[in-house]
C-alpha cells in the first residue's frame, strides 16, 4: 500500500511542471473538484439509465 501511495505522490509531483501548479493545487483540482464532478456525472447517468430501463421493461411486459 505504501508503494502505491508513493507512486501516486510521485505522479502528482511530475504533473507540477507541465501544469505550472503546486502539489497542493493539483490535489485540490483532482480530489475536491474533478473527482466529485465525475462522481456526480456518472451517478446521474446511472440514475437516468436505470429509469429508462425500468420504463422500457414496463413497456415490453404489457
Amino acid at each position: 500500500m505504501n508503494t502505491l501511495f508513493d507512486l501516486c505522490v510521485e505522479f502528482l509531483h511530475l504533473l507540477k511542471v507541465p501544469f505550472g501548479m503546486t502539489y497542493k493545487e493539483i490535489n485540490i483540482w483532482l480530489f475536491v473538484i474533478i473527482h466529485p464532478l465525475l462522481t456526480l456525472t456518472f451517478f446521474s447517468l446511472w440514475v437516468d439509465a436505470r429509469a429508462k430501463n425500468k420504463a422500457y421493461s414496463k413497456f415490453n411486459h404489457q
